[in-house]
């Protein structure tokens, strides 16, 4: 597009943010609620405005005066922001939530990769459990032992396993996001081929009917540990739909603007594999009963619902204020 285009397009978000900022000046208050969400869209546009200007119109005065006011809206932005604690907060209850909500599409597609993958190789290992040593890595095929699960002396190996499972997961994660810049094609391979080493696994132990050992054993920690994975994955996913659509703009500019997004979603899963850890740290490998670990997951996963119910209500509330 030419410049007069690009001025014509994004005016109207320019004056919206000029009005806030005057509107903050005149106040001489910190912005809270509403006004902080609105302000902070904006100043998003308007940043993502700046950079496409720099590249394609860099000497323009529309250029300088888009630098000017991303600058002052930064300042009024930050400069009450001072407490890590109130940043984190708002990006948990805000800025978090409004990504999941926008990308919701891709993390789907995400978990439905890792699904696919999971239903394939358990029904080949159904099947044939022999196709086991073809699918899982040696040191897994021949390590796990399903008939100690369970047991007193499986209670360590037990244990092991789950906590391979989750350091494999959080890899995972990092390695799904990361794929975007592959224009997706790694991070869909790493979600299915995840999904297929859970699927075998699974196969395995209902061979051997210790499906709801092996299940209460993983789904403790591994349900939100999944959720984490399916958004970053979901994070990577959007990067390399916009790397091969990149639309009206370059590829480059859309590399910018939403490894953005997918670094905030990605920052997001922290304290779900945080949770997840302090799980499978103290309650995978603990002496209870194997309805309590089934009970820990329901829980788990009632709360990050809630978590995204109740913030999208609260977004919806700030947003009409």
């Amino acid at each position: 597009m030419n410049i007069k285009q690009f001025v014509k397009l994004h005016r109207d978000d320019w004056n919206q943010l000029e009005d806030l900022v005057s509107i903050v000046h005149k106040r001489k208050s910190s912005m809270t609620g509403a006004t902080i969400d609105q302000f902070y869209q904006f100043y998003q546009k308007t940043s993502q405005n700046l950079s496409y200007a720099q590249t394609y119109f860099p000497n323009a005065e529309v250029t300088l005066y888009l630098n000017e006011l991303v600058s002052k809206s930064h300042n009024l932005l930050y400069k009450d922001q001072i407490s890590s604690v109130k940043q984190i907060g708002h990006f948990l209850s805000t800025t978090f939530i409004r990504l999941l909500l926008e990308q919701w599409k891709f993390i789907i597609a995400a978990m439905l990769l890792f699904v696919l993958g999971t239903l394939g190789s358990f029904f080949a290992v159904f099947n044939n459990p022999q196709t086991m040593y073809a699918i899982l890595p040696a040191e897994v095929a021949q390590g796990v032992d399903p008939e100690q699960l369970g047991s007193a002396d499986g209670q360590v190996n037990s244990s092991m396993m789950s906590a391979s499972i989750m350091t494999n997961n959080i890899k995972v994660g990092i390695l799904a996001f990361a794929g975007g810049v592959t224009f997706g094609l790694l991070t869909v391979y790493v979600l299915i081929y995840n999904g297929i080493l859970v699927g075998a696994l699974a196969a395995l132990f209902f061979h051997h009917e210790k499906s709801y050992e092996f299940w209460a054993y993983i789904v403790p920690h591994g349900m939100i540990e999944l959720a984490a994975i399916f958004i970053a994955g979901g994070a990577g996913l959007l990067m390399g739909y916009k790397l091969l659509v990149p639309g009206q703009f370059s590829r480059g500019y859309q590399l910018k603007t939403q490894a953005k997004r997918s670094v905030q979603l990605l920052i997001g899963t922290i304290p779900l594999f945080v949770i997840a850890g302090l799980i499978e740290g103290f309650i995978t490998p603990a002496a209870i009963p194997l309805a309590v670990k089934y009970s820990v997951a329901c829980v788990t996963v009632i709360g990050l619902i809630l978590y995204i119910l109740i913030g999208r209500v609260l977004l919806a509330k700030r947003q009409l204020i």
